[in-house]
């Protein structure tokens, strides 16, 4: 081999040093902190939601103050309004029953998604339930592959069949004047109101993200339906991954 032919040493270690730089570039883009935001829902999604919730909480406040006997004492939505809580409820409800029918009528594809998800199980769903009540304060939630959590999915059930049981009720109890069917759909709407309350605010404190394990979650409902991917990763695992290809890291879930 002549002088000429012999390799650099200084540029064979620029090479390593290269190399290495390059390799350590790749090996931080799959674990390095996940930075970016990824969409959790779509404009129409939001909206329905928005209706919903907006109503439900009227019909709460309202259905509450009825149910404790404070008819001839108008509720702080009352004075607002400016309408009895009679007519609020009433009318909130009819508004709840239309979001109901322009959901079927419309949303078919979203309802095909929302029950495939929802009806989904999994065998690490029990390990998920036992992390949780630590998981809400550390963030240390047990992995699934779904769009809805083990726990989700049983609040989505609960809230739908409880919801369309009030509404049910309700234009039964707005139509009908008296006797043993208005009997019926009174205690239907009554038992269906105490079963929906405590899930419904526990939804609201879980989606507000107030708790440390739900941290930035209520951005999925508001700000364009878009968060942070590490709160995505954190508490939606496998839907994260496959909304952005990236590679879910433990270590990152705090």
């Amino acid at each position: 081999m002549t002088a000429t032919e012999r390799p650099d040493p200084a540029a064979n270690g620029a090479g390593k040093r290269a190399a290495g730089a390059a390799a350590g570039a790749a090996t931080g883009a799959a674990s390095g902190p996940v930075v970016g935001t990824v969409e959790r829902n779509r404009r129409p999604a939001r909206w329905f939601h928005a209706g919903v919730y907006v109503t439900v909480v009227v019909l709460l406040i309202t259905g509450w103050w009825l149910l404790l006997g404070n008819e001839g004492s108008p509720s702080v939505v009352a004075r607002v309004t400016g309408v009895s809580d009679a007519d609020l409820h009433t009318v909130t409800g009819w508004v709840l029953a239309g979001l109901t029918v322009l959901a079927v009528v419309v949303g078919v594809r979203g309802w095909r998604t929302f029950w495939r998800e929802t009806f989904r199980f999994e065998h690490g769903d029990g390990a998920w339930f036992r992390s949780w009540p630590a998981a809400i304060l550390t963030g240390r939630f047990g992995r699934h592959e779904g769009r809805f959590d083990p726990g989700q999915r049983i609040a989505n059930l609960v809230l739908v069949a409880t919801l369309l049981a009030l509404v049910v009720s309700g234009v039964g109890l707005a139509v009908v004047s008296g006797g043993p069917a208005f009997v019926w759909f009174a205690a239907v709407h009554r038992w269906s109101t105490y079963v929906v309350t405590p899930v419904v605010v526990g939804h609201v404190i879980i989606a507000s993200g107030v708790l440390p394990g739900y941290r930035g979650v209520w951005r999925a409902m508001h700000l364009g339906g878009k968060l942070h991917e590490r709160d995505a990763q954190r508490v939606w695992p496998g839907w994260t991954e496959r909304a952005t290809g990236h590679a879910h890291n433990p270590r990152h879930r705090r």
